[in-house]
């Protein structure tokens, strides 16, 4: 008994009262018990008050004893307080509600951590509604410690959590990495609901958001951010994809053109027009120099895409204005409807990519976290209930403290 009274952390008036063993069901089962006479601290005010009754025997799981589970037993006194009622008061092995021990809770959430809900159930012998009920709960649990809180550097992007254009929609904190919100959908008011849950002071502090140049995204954020028209930075990595998809589109118009000549030239080259020049793989470096020496469409866009990288290299807004003209001027003259497709739309949103030399953020932050939040629906083979993805992200992404005390 003393064994477990020192497992638990138990201290007066607490200790245990009686432990049983079944060796054949593999089994610990202790109880706990308190004298009588003892004063109790009402859960809500700390006011020291008399006992009123107990309520009825509760069980909760602890971490197991020699691979034996064990199974905490006792009933929890309860208080009548002047102000707030009868509540039951506050037991040190187990936090409100809960059907484990603070030990076997703080386990668990290491184990889904690094494992996920199903890893996690044959690790701790908990049913699947068990392990993910400790999750929901340390969720929560972060969530209230957390608040709403300011954030300087916002990323704002999408996640498509199923078939038929269903996203959520993902505010991210840049500066730490995190996920910060989600929302249903991705349209105007997905985003807004987000900034009304800020205050006026918050939002006013918001310095920079991120973000694709999705229309609903920038009406919100131009609402309700102060400011917002020198805050927000078209995000450069979604900008380059424009220009990678424009690539394949030549690639695609120009292959087709080659080979109804009988010419297969392009055949198998997709991917080599997509890389980047230090990312092209080093073993078909010379066949992609082969390609670019033939004076192909395609290599003309290709290298209109890589120069347009070197817009985020200028030191300033100014030298990034006079870079851009430049560049403007050859993807115009280029003769590739493609590129000057993608050329006209940069100069529609030019003022709010020149912003990036304001405040140097990009929305790599978002797309890793996009990434990873990628990477949770696969081991999960998907969510058929998007409150229970959103649980996950926050559990995985959201930089909560999800630790009971």
């Amino acid at each position: 008994m003393e064994l477990y009274q020192y497992l638990l952390g138990l201290k007066e008036p607490w200790k245990v009262g009686r432990v049983a063993l079944d060796v054949g069901g593999k089994r610990v089962d202790l109880w706990v018990e308190h004298p009588e006479g003892v004063r109790w601290s009402c859960p809500e005010c700390t006011r020291e008050l008399g006992l009123y009754d107990h309520a009825e025997e509760r069980v909760w799981r602890h971490l197991d004893s020699c691979q034996f589970r064990t199974y905490v037993h006792g009933r929890i006194p309860r208080v009548s307080c002047p102000e707030h009622g009868v509540l039951q008061v506050r037991v040190p092995w187990a936090e409100p509600g809960s059907r484990f021990t603070v030990l076997l809770e703080r386990l668990a959430i290491e184990v889904l951590g690094e494992c996920g809900v199903t890893g996690a159930t044959r690790i701790l012998g908990l049913s699947w509604d068990e392990a993910w009920h400790v999750m929901e709960r340390a969720v929560a649990r972060g969530q209230m410690r957390k608040g709403r809180r300011g954030i300087r550097w916002i990323g704002v992007d999408e996640k498509a959590i199923a078939k038929g254009h269903k996203y959520l929609t993902l505010v991210c904190d840049l500066e730490e990495g995190i996920v910060e919100y989600l929302g249903e959908d991705r349209k105007q008011e997905s985003l807004e609901a987000y900034y009304r849950g800020l205050s006026a002071e918050q939002r006013a502090g918001i310095e920079a958001v991120a973000m694709d140049m999705w229309e609903p995204y920038e009406l919100a954020t131009r609402a309700w951010v102060p400011g917002a028209e020198e805050k927000i930075v078209w995000d450069r990595f979604h900008l380059m994809r424009h220009m990678g998809e424009a690539v394949d589109t030549v690639r695609k118009q120009e292959q087709r053109e080659l080979s109804a000549q009988g010419d297969e030239t392009l055949k198998g080259s997709k991917y080599l027009w997509l890389y980047s020049s230090e990312n092209l793989p080093e073993v078909r470096r010379e066949e992609f120099a082969a390609l670019q020496r033939l004076n192909l469409k395609v290599g003309r866009a290709w290298a209109i895409k890589e120069s347009l990288r070197k817009l985020w290299e200028c030191v300033s807004s100014s030298s990034a204005r006079a870079f851009w003209k430049r560049w403007h001027f050859w993807a115009t003259h280029s003769r590739l409807k493609p590129i000057q497709e993608v050329a006209a739309l940069i100069k529609r949103r030019l003022a709010n990519l020149l912003t990036y030399f304001q405040h140097r953020i990009t929305n790599a932050v978002s797309e890793g976290l996009n990434s990873k939040i990628q990477t949770i629906k696969n081991k999960a083979f998907g969510f058929r209930n998007p409150d229970h993805f959103k649980i996950a992200i926050f559990f995985h992404c959201g930089g909560l403290d999800l630790y009971p005390c």
